[in-house]
């Protein structure tokens, strides 16, 4: 379905305004030490063994269908396109995305959704469903661990052809869902450019 958004023909914000200098990161093996630098990448469909620990994912979830960008509290994040907010609210599960918005895009006449997952409180505080943003407009910022689903500062970005029913997307998908979740979930590099 993503090949019919000509993706080239778009001229996409920034989602995060990153420094020359940041670390990708890589969690094939785990966690592993803390970033050296300021912000970070965490990379799409990547297998992160012993990362997704909490009950939501059962033991079977743990590959990343996302992007996540690290950095401190408080970061922005914005609107890579013109849009709407169509559903936003808070994920209380331990591991979850605490506070999340979702956006809505129509790119070549095809339906995209946004989830930008991990945010403050303050990120959902006025929002209105069909509210409209801008390009560059900022949808929020990075939650602090007891806000956030317990994680360090990040934002979780995730692209999706498949309309969303509530606040919520799966992050994280098992081996048996990955073939279709790389179909309906694309790469937010498709948006965010060549950032690995």
């Amino acid at each position: 379905m993503s090949g019919n958004i000509d993706w080239n023909s778009h001229q996409f914000l920034p989602v995060v305004h990153l420094p020359d200098e940041y670390e990708v990161r890589d969690f094939t093996k785990g966690i592993g030490k803390p970033p050296e630098l300021e912000y970070s990448i965490g990379r799409y469909d990547e297998v992160r063994p012993g990362m997704y620990v909490t009950d939501l994912f059962e033991g079977e979830r743990f590959i990343h269908i996302g992007v996540d960008v690290g950095g401190p509290i408080g970061t922005a994040c914005m609107a890579f396109a013109a849009g709407e907010i169509v559903e936003f609210g808070y994920n209380p599960e331990a591991g979850d995305y605490g506070h999340v918005v979702i956006t809505h895009h129509r790119l070549n006449g095809v339906d995209l959704w946004a989830l930008y997952g991990h945010l403050d409180k303050a990120s959902i505080e006025g929002k209105i469903r069909g509210q409209k943003v801008a390009a560059g407009e900022v949808i929020g910022w990075f939650g602090r661990k007891d806000e956030n689903g317990g994680w360090p500062p990040h934002l979780h970005f995730q692209l999706s052809l498949i309309e969303p029913v509530t606040h919520d997307f799966p992050g994280v998908v098992s081996p048996e869902e990955r073939a279709q979740a790389l179909l309906d979930f694309p790469d937010p590099r498709l948006v965010m450019g060549p950032i690995y």
